[in-house]
């Protein structure tokens, strides 16, 4: 099926890879259904697109690329609607604000998305109980890349 992207023009993509957010997204809760697409090999950002809304994406990385010690728990209740049976079955991500520069750019800690690609569910949930994690975490050292 073809749909239009907010960064990638129009697109074909497979239904199977439909992602479904029974939640929707923080402040984006009318829409549930989206799909992972690549932006750049070199970069470890990913585009999360509403299937059914162009204008809806968002930029979304790979948290522990920025932040290697980055970790929480999931809860029962969580682990339970994405259907996450072992570990292996939750991907994590987190959305991205672009600034003009990468090195102004900051990643959400605060409010990850976890995302069972096996069932193709997701939910993006808000860590209350770690307050050390920011809602905008400075991307500008990419830890574990080479300089």
């Amino acid at each position: 099926m073809k749909i239009t992207t907010k960064f990638l023009g129009e697109i074909e993509i497979e239904k199977q890879e439909i992602l479904t957010f029974e939640q929707g997204l923080l402040g984006f809760e009318d829409y549930k259904k989206f799909i992972l697409l690549p932006i750049d090999a070199n970069l470890p950002l990913v585009l999360l697109q509403s299937v059914d809304q162009m204008e809806i994406g968002f930029i979304i990385a790979y948290p522990f690329v920025f932040k290697k010690d980055y970790s929480f728990d999931i809860s029962e209740e969580d682990r339970e609607q994405l259907q996450i049976e072992k570990e292996e079955d939750a991907l994590v991500y987190a959305v991205v604000t672009i600034k003009e520069t990468f090195q102004d750019s900051t990643i959400n800690l605060l409010a990850p998305l976890i995302i069972n690609m096996d069932k193709k569910l997701g939910k993006q949930i808000v860590l209350q109980d770690n307050k050390h994690y920011p809602l905008r975490y400075p991307m500008q050292t990419l830890e574990g890349s080479a300089k």
